[in-house]
């Protein structure tokens, strides 16, 4: 499988906790698809203290995984969302 472009798509989307709306990323996402998956590299800020984990009300909201070779947080359904 190839590895996924690393430079990413230039829209990026602010993604959220759906417990408590507090903003976890900037994320460069491509397409209109649901958000399934970030790739740490298309990250273009990081407002978590602990990887994966809510700073606000500390719910776990992603798990950390490998997809094509590449780091990336596999989102668990339904807590988050993205605008």
């Amino acid at each position: 499988m190839a590895k996924p472009n690393k430079k990413g798509p230039s829209k990026t989307v602010d993604v959220y906790c759906q417990s408590c709306k507090t903003q976890l990323y900037k994320y460069r996402k491509g397409g209109k698809g649901a958000l399934v998956k970030c790739f740490k590299e298309r990250i273009a800020q990081d407002y978590t203290l602990v990887s994966c984990t809510c700073p606000k009300c500390h719910q776990i909201f992603a798990r950390d995984t490998l997809i094509r070779g590449v780091g990336a947080f596999k989102m668990i359904g339904g807590k988050v969302f993205f605008k």
